[in-house]
């Protein structure tokens, strides 16, 4: 990927090197991640031309008496008009590092705010940009306690990216995952989240998932993993049209979606996969729905919860 010398976001919180108390244990509030693979992963809640819609909660919009189907065909009403309100954040604050692999993080959030900026403009929205705090070890988050076992994950509680950056280096050693394009499809996964919050899907999802049973939320956890994975992959759509990729970068990308679905990972960690408790989806789900946006850079190619998946 050719990110050298370009624009470098301003959103980047660097918490590295600081010890985060951890105050009250784990708590309940949902945050979104990319499994680390250490243990079996539960749910969370990861040039533009016209866009038309944006994807919304299927069941939710049929919960609240609206007809998907009439959104999906460009008609009703603005699909923007159901933004939640954000939580204020906190200006990022501390020293940024200035290494190759903060500067790269940087440019590639940078590349997403131009991307889901546009899009918003092109609706007549403002796109609220997200925080990406860069954290070593542990942190607390507005989403509660967090290692950096647990992976990079979206908080919707503070609208934040949550990054140790040795994840990394886990990605390339333990998932055969390399390369600079399966870096930046994991910042754009979690981009896919904060978009999911901000149009609402994830605040539905989080408020259905408490009357559903566990294995119906891990079959809507899916569905809400695998949106963000199209949307990441509609991020790198219009990355390649400004000539940024080389040659490589998407097989880098599609062979991270592999290694980091949850049958490869139960395989891996476990010797045996259990699909009832996949939350992510599987390897191929997560290749072709990322392919998917990849491929067509539209929104609607992006319905995981009106199409099989």
């Amino acid at each position: 990927m050719r990110w050298e010398g370009r624009r470098q976001s301003s959103n980047i919180q660097d918490m590295r090197g600081t010890r985060s108390r951890r105050t009250s244990g784990y708590s309940t509030r949902p945050r979104v991640r990319i499994p680390s693979g250490g243990r079996t992963v539960r749910a969370g809640g990861g040039g533009i031309g016209t866009i038309v819609i944006l994807v919304v909660l299927f069941f939710a919009l049929r919960s609240c008496g609206i007809d998907p189907l009439e959104i999906l065909a460009g008609g009703g009403s603005d699909p923007f008009g159901q933004m939640v309100p954000q939580t204020q954040t906190s200006a990022p604050t501390g020293t940024t590092r200035n290494d190759e692999t903060t500067q790269f993080v940087a440019t590639v959030l940078a590349e997403t705010e131009d991307v889901w900026g546009g899009i918003f403009e092109s609706n007549g929205k403002n796109y609220p940009e997200p925080v990406l705090v860069l954290f070593d070890g542990q942190i607390s988050s507005a989403c509660g306690f967090a290692s950096a076992a647990s992976g990079p994950f979206y908080c919707p509680n503070d609208s934040k990216l949550y990054l140790d950056v040795s994840f990394f280096d886990e990605l390339s050693r333990r998932f055969k995952a390399s390369g600079d394009f399966a870096q930046a499809y994991v910042v754009a996964h979690e981009v896919g989240h904060h978009v999911q919050n901000i149009i609402g899907v994830l605040p539905q999802f989080n408020k259905m998932r408490r009357t559903m049973s566990q294995a119906e939320a891990n079959a809507m956890s899916v569905r809400v993993e695998l949106q963000a994975d199209c949307f990441a992959g509609i991020w790198g759509h219009f990355t390649a049209q400004k000539g940024l990729l080389e040659t490589g970068d998407l097989q880098e990308a599609l062979n991270a979606a592999t290694q980091i679905g949850d049958d490869a990972i139960q395989r891996r960690t476990q010797g045996y996969v259990v699909p009832e408790s996949f939350n992510h989806g599987t390897s191929e789900q997560r290749r072709e729905w990322f392919n998917r946006g990849f491929q067509s850079g539209k929104l609607s190619d992006c319905d995981t919860f009106n199409n099989p998946v």
